[in-house]
């Protein structure tokens, strides 16, 4: 037998692969949140971030297609598709090509129903988000919501599109795809600043043509990075085509699987309703609120997608394989591989970006003042960085096993939560403090959610090797600990909230990046100086990263 055909070469191969795809997926998903961060700049800079009527109007109605594209991408594509994508393409003749033609099929008639019945219901939509808006604030914000809803066609098309990539193991496009979407968002808004000038707060101020260009340029970056993808199609060497008979191929197994998919999602979209409702008092006159929470969002998914969906996409499609061949041993190994080495990364950015919340929240507002609130919402989110960043590895086993009901009831769990946290913090919160106390109790949630999906898995596969992974998590809180708190001392040092790290936006960048430098040379110093195997792993990964 050649060394090349063995079991050991056939893991290392396999272990390099995941590699290259890791640091593909890595600096794509780094140069779209990095893009998407000069984009929400360019935004913020164009219609305020905190006390901005006109900007949490915005932010409401560009939400809405982005909650169903949430309920498509990490739903039922991920849940349900991918692993039968995988199924098909290794069982039928044809590579899965007569599925996926049906599947594309029945989806895209899917998604031009759904985009039609939200135009309608638009006015209906936006009240139930924000019922405390004022009549004027409704009314511009519907008006934003007839030029983004077109968005949910062509979020449903990137996403199918991007999952059937990755199914088939071609994952750079679906990564690199939003920067080209960010490209096009910052030449549109900031062409607007240009036109019409910056800080329109005030809902008067905005004319139909403002609200046309503020909403077509939303969508039109969309609507480009769905089409990016389908220059990729012919990677796959899938050939489709339009196909109305959607019986025979297992469409009624998917439908049996997505449907606790579904009422998952429903249960997700409850509680996102009542915690948008409950924030929308805020707007106006309570400091931070929708918008505000967008922007600190945003910057926690900075380093939860670059890491933990980097790390995650790969080892799911393995998983994926691993699950269907019957070989659970394999399955466990990658969980406890994913975890470890996402933990590398993430412990870090918790603390550095804990140490840096102001100055990087000075980005995303226009005065110190703000940046000190925003600072505080982001504090809040970060709690749960790691938590959730592990709890994306280990919903998505149950997915690798067609496991769709589990993930159901812990998920539910954590929506009562969060439904429960924000009235609390509505109950006992100034206005100041009641979106940074919504974000606290969302993070405090899914950090209790991880620990039940953790518990259920157990169950399911048996001891997985969490244990020794956690372990992996407390050495590396031990060394983000004085990483953080050297960091943060650095920033007191040099002025703290009134130094010169939040004059401006400019300083507000050049802050973060002396922050995060200092706070990740003395992580690298201790984790090096206790031998942490991981380390090695770590810096591998990077270093493929780079040389993309």
């Amino acid at each position: 037998m050649s060394i090349l055909t063995t079991p050991l070469t056939k893991k290392r191969n396999q272990m390099a692969s995941l590699g290259r795809s890791s640091a593909l997926i890595a600096a794509g998903t780094f140069a779209s949140r990095i893009t998407g961060l000069l984009r929400t700049i360019v935004l913020v800079t164009l219609i305020g971030s905190l006390n901005t009527r006109a900007g949490d109007a915005f932010a409401n109605a560009n939400q809405l297609p982005n909650n169903i594209y949430i309920v498509i991408s990490t739903g039922i594509l991920t849940a349900v598709i991918v692993p039968q994508i995988v199924r098909v393409s290794q069982r039928d003749a044809d590579g899965g090509a007569a599925f996926i033609s049906k599947l594309f099929t029945l989806a895209t008639v899917v998604l031009l129903g759904a985009t039609a019945l939200a135009m309608l219901a638009a006015p209906g939509l936006i009240w139930l988000y924000a019922p405390k808006f004022t009549p004027e604030q409704l009314a511009l914000a519907t008006a934003f919501a007839y030029w983004c809803l077109p968005q949910i066609l062509f979020y449903g098309l990137y996403a199918l599109v991007g999952e059937t990539l990755n199914a088939r193991g071609i994952f750079g496009p679906f990564a690199w795809a939003p920067v080209v979407n960010n490209v096009v968002s910052i030449a549109g808004f900031g062409a607007m600043i240009v036109m019409f000038g910056s800080d329109l707060t005030a809902v008067d101020l905005w004319t139909p043509g403002m609200i046309a260009g503020i909403g077509g340029t939303a969508t039109a970056g969309i609507v480009v990075q769905a089409l990016v993808l389908v220059l990729f199609w012919r990677k796959t060497g899938l050939s489709i085509r339009p196909d109305f008979r959607w019986r025979g191929v297992g469409l009624r197994n998917i439908g049996k699987l997505a449907g606790w998919t579904f009422l998952m999602m429903l249960v997700t979209q409850v509680a996102g309703l009542l915690q948008s409702q409950v924030v929308s008092d805020a707007s106006g006159d309570g400091g931070a609120a929708t918008f505000a929470m967008q922007n600190a969002w945003l910057i926690f998914m900075v380093p939860y997608s670059t890491v933990a969906i980097a790390i995650g996409t790969p080892y799911f499609t393995q998983m994926s394989s691993h699950a269907a061949a019957g070989r659970d041993d394999e399955v466990r190994a990658d969980i406890g591989k994913a975890v470890r080495t996402l933990g590398l990364f993430l412990v870090f950015g918790t603390a550095g970006l804990m140490a840096a919340s102001g100055p990087v929240s000075r980005l995303f507002t226009n005065s110190p003042a703000e940046a000190h609130e925003a600072s505080i919402v982001l504090i809040a989110f970060l709690v749960c960085l790691v938590p959730l960043s592990v709890l994306y590895v280990l919903q998505r086993t149950f997915y690798a096993y067609n496991d769709t009901r589990t993930p159901f009831v812990f998920t539910a769990i954590q929506a009562v939560l969060v439904v429960v946290a924000a009235y609390i913090a509505y109950a006992v919160l100034p206005l100041q403090y009641l979106t940074a106390g919504v974000a606290l109790g969302q993070a405090l949630s899914s950090t209790i959610q991880a620990i039940i999906a953790g518990v259920l898995l157990r169950r399911k596969l048996g001891p997985y090797g969490i244990g020794k992974a956690v372990l992996a998590l407390g050495r590396f809180a031990l060394a983000a600990a004085p990483a953080g708190l050297v960091a943060w001392g650095a920033y007191l040092l040099m002025g703290g909230d009134s130094g010169w790290m939040l004059d401006n936006k400019f300083t507000g960048a050049v802050g973060t990046c002396v922050i995060g430098a200092i706070a990740l040379v003395v992580y690298v110093g201790v984790l090096a100086a206790f031998r942490t195997p991981e380390l090695k792993v770590g810096m591998g990964m990077l270093r493929r990263v780079v040389k993309r």
